[in-house]
């Protein structure tokens, strides 16, 4: 199993009833496992703080609960995660928070381990997918047992590599009744001291309790040198240093203290090996245990086997040279709607505030359009943000581009707040009609839920128009004449205006193109206008026309309305 498939495996031997999801690399595939089996209720929520509040929801109401995001969607839960902290549960409830050690498909390297010290939350770290089958079973134990919710921390690596999992019956456990219980429910200040209270005595338990927790453990060997470590660390500090002795934690948050005492005194040189922030390494040099970690490793990035032999046995590895291919850079699919929009903003001069999603590759050759990306929805208020710095003059040579499903996550609020501080600005929504970037998930606009079953779809047009912005205009993305237009109207006003682009993400299941388009030679002027885009299926041969390559092209029409000549037509394949 992928470690993301043996966690979702995990929640249902558990017992889990309830959960609640937004897609994100690494994540997204623990939901889309998880709802293969219909004893579990599972979804897509809005955005990361609403699927943490269903969950939270769904265990004070009696049974077991998960919610599962990115690290990034972690900063998104924080308002509630922070506060149940305090409440704790009724039924267990765990949240699984996916890291990306190495930012292969996000905006920073942020650390979950960080951010649940200062929740003070415990942290379930897994190194296999075995472990992560079996911890997310233990989570739900720990959870009830301390009344907390759960951390389950996993990785891109573990997440996306498979293991052998041994596989168990589910069993659920009886509903816990609900009682009133506005002391521990209730977060108004002076419940919450008291709760604190708690908390702090919580975390001295779960750490005097961690050296007789099974997901604890010391391997004893070579006590020359000591190594603690958890997660896909482990594996590579196995690989590496077989013989060393090894205190391997799958509770990473809070720390045994005492095990980790004893440990390292049985040890006559201790390490500590971490991906990401030193967040094991400083506890122990808190408590006046000497270690060695960031010194020896780095910070940033993912480790790997090749990185612990250099730093150990200061063995430089020889491997072989890579091949000399051409540089492949991220580019957009092939037919995609976002090319043509971005096209346009181009040939007007006009700079977009990015978003999270397929279309942050407008800001690299050859559209080079996107200029800010941050999070989640923040294009909308970065533009707004400029506007009020700048004024409205400055603004007409900005729009905000923002996909339909991030839109839906965390754009409306932004937009909201522009109506409400009487903002000028152009917000152009990239309705793909999916959640592409994370691989075509629906949401609340889609008319599909998590399971396949039709939902009403909300209609992005009507509820701009809804919150009171008066100028909603949609169009089809790959009509560039029309988009030129309304484009240039729209950045022209001194008030807040919406232009929908509407075309269906190219890779959406179930579309077809029975169409392609090919270059008529003997009308090419080489004049490169088809190929400004960067369309990967367009190819500029030796004599200087073009060639589409026909296993690529789905007709989208943008090199032929781009080519003044009438050197590209559609035909059928």
């Amino acid at each position: 199993m992928l470690g993301n498939e043996a966690i979702a495996r995990g929640a249902w031997e558990a017992g889990v009833k309830v959960s609640s999801a937004y897609p994100g690399t690494p994540s997204t595939e623990i939901s889309e496992s998880l709802v293969q089996y219909d004893d579990v209720y599972a979804e897509w929520a809005p955005n990361e703080k609403v699927a943490t509040e269903v969950a939270i929801g769904a265990c004070i109401s009696g049974v077991r609960s998960m919610c599962c995001m990115k690290h990034v969607g972690v900063n998104v839960a924080s308002d509630p995660l922070y506060t149940m902290s305090y409440g704790g549960v009724n039924a267990g409830m765990v949240l699984v928070a996916a890291d990306d050690p190495g930012l292969y498909s996000s905006q920073n390297e942020q650390d979950t381990r960080a951010v649940a010290r200062a929740a003070h939350v415990p942290v379930l770290q897994p190194s296999d997918s075995q472990e992560a089958k079996d911890f997310m079973k233990y989570a739900f134990e720990l959870s009830e047992r301390y009344d907390t919710p759960v951390i389950l921390r996993t990785t891109t690596r573990l997440s996306h590599s498979q293991g052998l999992v041994a596989l168990e019956e589910r069993k659920v456990p009886e509903d816990r009744p609900y009682e009133r219980n506005p002391a521990k429910f209730v977060m108004m200040p002076n419940n919450a001291k008291g709760r604190h209270l708690f908390v702090e005595q919580r975390e001295l338990e779960m750490a005097k309790d961690g050296a007789a927790m099974p997901i604890n453990r010391i391997e004893a060997g070579d006590t020359k040198i000591g190594i603690i470590t958890a997660g896909i660390e482990y594996q590579y500090v196995k690989e590496v240093l077989p013989n060393a002795s090894i205190l391997k934690l799958g509770l990473v948050n809070p720390l045994p203290k005492q095990m980790i005492l004893d440990f390292a005194a049985m040890v006559d040189e201790l390490y500590i090996v971490e991906e990401l922030d030193p967040i094991i390494e400083e506890q122990v040099r808190s408590w006046g245990i000497p270690c060695y970690g960031k010194e020896l490793l780095t910070v940033q990035g993912e480790y790997s086997a090749n990185l612990l032999r250099k730093a150990f046995l200061h063995q430089e590895m020889d491997l072989e040279k890579p091949a000399d291919v051409p540089a492949r850079p991220p580019i957009l699919c092939p037919g995609c709607p976002h090319r043509s929009v971005y096209s346009v903003l181009k040939k007007l001069g006009i700079h977009a505030a990015g978003d999270i999603g397929c279309y942050t590759l407008g800001a690299v050759a050859p559209l080079n359009v996107v200029d800010t990306t941050i999070c989640m929805g923040a294009s909308i208020s970065t533009l707004h943000g400029m506007e009020k710095a700048k004024g409205k003059d400055y603004i007409k040579k900005w729009v905000a581009v923002i996909g339909d499903s991030t839109f839906m996550h965390t754009g409306i609020n932004s937009l909201m707040n522009m109506v409400y501080n009487q903002a000028t600005g152009t917000v152009i929504i990239l309705d793909n009609s999916t959640t592409g970037m994370t691989g075509h998930q629906d949401h609340a606009a889609t008319g599909k839920t998590l399971k396949g079953e039709p939902t009403y779809a909300i209609n992005i047009y009507q509820l701009c128009k809804a919150i009171g912005i008066e100028h909603v205009i949609e169009v089809n993305a790959f009509d560039i004449r029309t988009l030129e237009q309304v484009v240039k109207e729209e950045t022209q006003r001194e008030e807040i205006s919406v232009i929908i682009t509407k075309s269906p993400c190219v890779l959406l299941k179930g579309n077809v193109y029975p169409n392609k388009c090919v270059p008529i030679p003997e009308k090419c002027k080489k004049c490169g206008m088809c190929l400004r885009p960067g369309c990967p299926a367009l190819t500029k041969q030796e004599n200087g026309t073009i060639a589409i390559d026909e296993t690529m092209c789905n007709a989208c029409g943008l090199c032929k309305q781009l080519c003044n000549f009438g050197a590209i037509e559609e035909v059928a394949k």
